[in-house]
């Protein structure tokens, strides 16, 4: 079964063994991909393949072979029928007059499943059927805090999911990044650690092979100085507003911050849209969680890496006015692209992670405003390529 595709995977480079192919077959045949493409997809790599680095190839691969597929898991034909009656679309500036709340991914999939069992004919502007602009966890042209859009077109940037791809796209681009590959992403920042002053207590590897051949086979071991790791980063966080959509996604990039050990130092810091005299040690961004940036210029050295994450997506007159600070009560002499401009004479290396699609920058509500901070700092998409793109940036010497 699929011996092309075991075949392809090792043309393009991936160490599958007969031993994993035939493991693979043997869940098959107990059914674990479930009859569905998606679950094969994460059958195969939990299988097949043994280190994060090779996800993204194997992603390539599956869908170079699989391209033009459609998934068994898509909605009924009647439901993209229903859909396609109604262009109802809810006023964006329209939330409900009730408190919805946020609800996690697994328990949305298995309401999805429920409600494509249960529901029997066409629905638009409910709470609870698949069906358009109403507050809906599931359906198009509405609005939920997060839920899975059905077709249409993307509104809130809220959805954890979309079903209305009907053939099979590149998981690469897709997929939700968990905080293990944003650790693997950081651990690319070793590559700044060096020598330091000490005695020599390692045990060097390959001078104790060299030494002992040297030495007549005798073994004669060899040692050398321990490695430090000297990186150092700055952390800022746009919160709030906008940027509600992505907090899951900030959130990830965050806990793996933190649980890395590959930093000498580490600093997190948060700021709402953009920068003034105040930058905030926890994400609400009240005054009384706040020190001065005048302050963390003054502590922080200039060979911190600074890496900031927000959208850059705000009014013109929060970056280019005095008193430009959506915060009320808080006036701004100097304006937020004065200060952005700071950081970048302050700091020898910064980077931006910007969780909206690369495509949309140009278009998007904010474009003006990206478009001007992406001239500031080099701008990157928070994907793990993005990611991954932005670590070379701040590696160059």
């Amino acid at each position: 079964m699929f011996l092309e595709f075991f075949y392809l995977l090792r043309a393009r480079g991936l160490d599958v063994s007969i031993n994993e192919w035939m493991t693979l077959e043997e869940a098959l045949d107990k059914g674990l991909a479930k009859a569905s493409l998606t679950g094969f997809y994460r059958l195969c790599r939990s299988i097949l393949i043994k280190s994060e680095s090779d996800y993204d190839k194997f992603d390539r691969v599956f869908c170079e072979y699989f391209e033009g597929i459609e998934t068994p898991e898509d909605l009924p034909e009647e439901f993209w029928k229903w859909l396609s009656e109604s262009d109802r679309e809810r006023d964006l500036d329209d939330r409900g007059d009730k408190e919805l709340f946020a609800r996690e991914l697994e328990e949305l999939l298995q309401m999805f499943e429920e409600r494509i069992k249960e529901q029997k004919e066409k629905h638009d502007g409910g709470s609870y059927w698949i069906g358009t602009g109403g507050t809906s966890p599931m359906g198009r042209g509405g609005y939920n805090p997060s839920g899975i859009r059905v077709g249409g077109r993307s509104r809130h940037k809220s959805a954890l999911q979309v079903a209305g791809e009907r053939n099979f796209k590149d998981f690469r681009e897709d997929t939700i990044l968990d905080i293990r590959q944003f650790q693997m992403a950081f651990r690319k920042l070793r590559q700044y650690s060096s020598r330091v002053d000490g005695a020599e207590r390692e045990l060097d590897i390959d001078k104790t092979i060299d030494e002992t051949c040297d030495n007549g086979g005798m073994l004669k071991l060899a040692y050398e100085k321990p490695r430090k790791n000297t990186v150092k980063v700055l952390l800022l966080i746009d919160s709030d507003g906008s940027m509600l959509p992505y907090s899951r996604l900030c959130n990830r990039l965050f806990q793996a911050v933190r649980k890395s050990n590959h930093f000498k130092d580490l600093k997190v810091y948060y700021f709402h849209n953009a920068i003034y005299d105040n930058l905030y040690t926890t994400p609400h961004c009240k005054l009384r969680d706040s020190v001065e940036t005048n302050w963390v210029f003054n502590k922080l050295d200039s060979d911190y890496k600074v890496i900031f994450v927000g959208d850059a997506a705000m009014a013109p007159s929060e970056l280019y006015r005095p008193g430009g600070n959506s915060i009320i009560g808080l006036f701004n002499r100097e304006t937020g692209m004065e200060w952005f401009e700071k950081f970048k004479k302050r700091f020898k290396k910064q980077i931006w992670l910007n969780p909206i699609e690369k495509k949309s920058w140009e278009y998007t509500y904010g474009a003006r405003t990206i478009h001007d901070i992406g001239q500031v700092f080099p701008m990157f998409e928070l994907t793990l390529d993005g990611l991954e793109a932005g670590i070379r940036k701040l590696l160059v010497k």
